[in-house]
């Protein structure tokens, strides 16, 4: 699912109105995995050629902070969770990002549905069991459907509170069928508030 979230990443930063806020990773003084991983077997490799790269930034419990190598003084970045089915199989990428208090919206998000997915019954999001939220998708590509996703600042409040959300995917195949998937909401508040402060 790595050219799935690289998309994911690089065409929320394109039909994004507003700046993502990061720490560069020459900066970042955590000790966590960053940008200059990759670079550690001796190879001498120029700036330019690691522009577009995703690399990891820092881990809050099952939420990863990812950025994109960028020629601007600060990378854009984005919370991430990949989400699996009850087989294991890779089914869907959250990625999400904090919004400016003056904006509507609390927190905006791109959720990566399969190919295949019934899109006239949009996916909907429940926390800890809770009311659902439907949400329609806005396009899809030779890799997947997205869906583009505000979040209020009382759906912030239920993810900050909340232990797990449930996702559930309609299948082209199976428009009778439901596939529920699990979003971890451990290390949310701690990756949220990391990537606020950006």
């Amino acid at each position: 699912m790595n050219g799935l979230l690289r998309t994911l990443l690089l065409v929320s930063l394109a039909v994004s109105p507003l700046p993502l806020f990061a720490q560069d990773a020459a900066e970042d003084g955590t000790g966590e995995a960053t940008a200059g991983a990759e670079l550690d077997m001796g190879q001498e490799v120029g700036e330019e050629e690691l522009l577009g790269e995703l690399y990891l930034l820092e881990t809050h419990g099952d939420w990863e902070i990812r950025c994109i190598r960028s020629a601007e003084q600060s990378d854009p970045c984005q919370m991430h969770q990949s989400l699996t089915g009850p087989e294991g199989t890779a089914v869907s990428e959250f990625s999400m990002f904090p919004l400016p208090e003056e904006d509507a919206a609390a927190a905006g998000a791109t959720i990566a549905a399969p190919l295949m997915t019934l899109l006239t019954e949009q996916l909907t999001l429940s926390v800890d069991g809770g009311p659902a939220k439907r949400y329609g998708f806005s396009w899809c590509d030779t890799e997947g459907c997205y869906a583009r996703v505000g979040f209020t600042e009382g759906d912030i409040s239920a993810f900050r509170s909340g232990k797990s959300a449930t996702l559930t995917l309609v299948p082209v195949v199976a428009p009778d069928q439901k596939i529920h998937v699990l979003l971890s909401l451990n290390g949310f508040t701690s990756a949220f508030n990391a990537l606020s402060a950006r």
